[in-house]
């Protein structure tokens, strides 16, 4: 491998290569894996390090600690957030790491332990594969926690993925699905005991190196193009993105998980 790969850009995120498989590991379990900024540019930067690497021919995200994969963005990141434009960066920025995910040329698999929520719950979608435990919950509960909002991309990858009626449940509701409830909806592909899923997902992952390169690069890249033409501009969500994150009830839920504070929601 590259020296620039083994290199940590952070100690949150892990790198490993094994069978030509990259793994990456969101490294917080004292926070749940949440992400921090570095945590997204370190995933960004493998994105882009390993597209072109001919070593590496699948790539496994997961979650150090057995308790969850990602568990959304850390909260206290938002603390300072006062003008539209640290919304609307904010969203722009996560839709690009999101988005390179997306199309990282070669396969992608999930495996999910724990909590996949929020920004967690954004990257596994943008994996071609998630493996999940029992112990999964996947949703996006902002509607119970921050009072923010998804961006546009990500409404969508949701749609396609589980349909409109779900998405409303996950995002109005607020319902997180349990593992049986994810793969019958198809949004997991299988489920693993706890004590086999990194060797199942290893295995699964190695498989890849016995399939024609050319054909996974063209059908990734052709069932992109299908979503990408499916999907409206990244600015068509800004308008609800400002009003959402500017919002007294967004400062509020913030300051609640940072200072403890209590506060009801009021809708402005």
């Amino acid at each position: 491998m590259k020296d620039s790969h083994d290199s940590p850009l952070t100690e949150s995120v892990q790198f490993d290569t094994r069978d030509g498989v990259a793994w990456i590991g969101f490294n917080r379990p004292q926070s749940r894996n949440a992400m921090t900024w570095e945590m997204y540019n370190a995933l960004e930067h493998y994105c882009d390090s390993l597209a072109g690497d001919e070593d590496v021919h699948a790539m496994v995200l997961h979650g150090v600690g057995g308790e969850a994969f990602v568990a959304g963005t850390d909260i206290t990141q938002f603390a300072n957030f006062s003008e539209p434009d640290d919304a609307i960066s904010y969203e722009r920025r996560i839709d690009q790491v999101v988005g390179k995910l997306e199309r990282f040329p070669k396969p992608t698999l999930a495996l999910i332990e724990g909590a996949c929520v929020g920004g967690g719950a954004a990257l596994a979608l943008a994996c071609d594969f998630r493996y999940a435990t029992s112990s999964m919950k996947f949703g996006v509960p902002i509607a119970k926690t921050l009072g923010n909002t998804l961006s546009i991309s990500n409404v969508s990858r949701l749609i396609d993925m589980i349909g409109v009626a779900r998405t409303k449940e996950v995002l109005m509701m607020a319902r997180l699905f349990g593992a049986e409830e994810a793969y019958a909806a198809g949004l997991v592909n299988h489920l693993f005991a706890a004590d086999t899923i990194y060797a199942d997902v290893a295995m699964l992952a190695a498989d890849f190196a016995k399939r024609a390169p050319l054909t996974l690069q063209a059908s990734k890249a052709l069932i992109n193009r299908v979503l990408e033409q499916r999907r409206l501009k990244a600015d068509a969500s800004d308008d609800w993105v400002t009003t959402c994150y500017m919002s007294r009830d967004f400062a509020a839920a913030v300051d609640k998980f940072v200072n403890k504070t209590s506060f009801e929601w009021t809708g402005r």
